[in-house]
């Protein structure tokens, strides 16, 4: 039960954001909105916990805890994780496919999209090799923060972002989905707590910030051109699997 209470205060914690943007979008229906800053709480919070967790005695115990109580119960590892990373943002061009349009056409969500990954790719592979934290199952040092958990929790985020004005629940799906990315990368003894916390933060943030310097970006590299052609192709090396994004502008 210690799992599936963790599981659960995981990602109320992290869908909490709903309720702190819901009503605001509801209230302001302009296109052009300054970035609001108290939208930053709860993915510097999840930051922060990651941080104070690398030195922290009593959060590495917890941490080992978490470990302990999750191996009791594992029969097999379920790898869905390496899949459901990437099924939040892939979301969004499935259901513009469909006929369901969100917020941007395919250019400038394209553009959000590559900002917030380049900014999360960033993020999370500096973080790994500058704190070289061992992972639970000790096969190399670069457990934190966890990649797998940023990339779900940007694409949830990207989500939301493109359909909260149709539905919110299109949001939270996208969350279930990244919090269960970010469950099973501790049930499959690839990270700790610490390292999904912060990842998801990064993830969330990522985004936000992508979304926010949208306009400079497309003003200021993207002006000339009218439109944007691509393609994603997912790939398999032996070990891991993962996709391959083109993109002509």
């Amino acid at each position: 039960m210690k799992i599936l209470k963790l599981f659960v205060f995981f990602f109320l914690a992290t869908t909490s954001i709903f309720g702190q943007n819901t009503v605001e979008d509801t209230l302001q229906k302009a296109k052009k909105k300054s970035f609001k800053y108290e939208t930053l709480i709860i993915p510097t919070a999840l930051i922060s916990y990651g941080i104070i967790g690398i030195e922290s005695d009593a959060l590495k115990i917890f941490n080992s805890e978490i470990k302990e109580e999750i191996n009791e119960h594992i029969d097999e590892k379920i790898t869905i994780d390496d899949i459901s990373q990437y099924t939040p943002f892939l979301t969004v061009y499935a259901l513009n496919a469909m006929g369901i349009e969100g917020k941007n056409n395919f250019k400038d969500r394209t553009i959000v999209l590559g900002t917030a990954y380049l900014i999360m790719g960033i993020s999370a592979n500096g973080l790994k090799h500058t704190t070289s934290v061992l992972r639970p199952d000790g096969t190399s040092n670069n457990s934190f923060p966890s990649g797998h958990t940023a990339t779900a929790f940007m694409g949830a985020e990207f989500l939301y972002q493109e359909y909260k004005d149709i539905s919110i629940w299109y949001g939270i799906s996208g969350y279930l989905v990244a919090t269960g990315t970010g469950f099973f990368r501790i049930y499959n003894d690839r990270h700790w707590l610490t390292d999904v916390a912060t990842g998801a933060g990064i993830g969330i943030l990522s985004t936000k910030i992508a979304y926010w310097i949208h306009p400079f970006i497309k003003r200021k590299i993207f002006k000339d051109k009218e439109s944007a052609y691509g393609v994603v192709m997912p790939f398999y090396n032996g070990r891991e699997y993962g996709l391959g994004m083109a993109l002509k502008f």
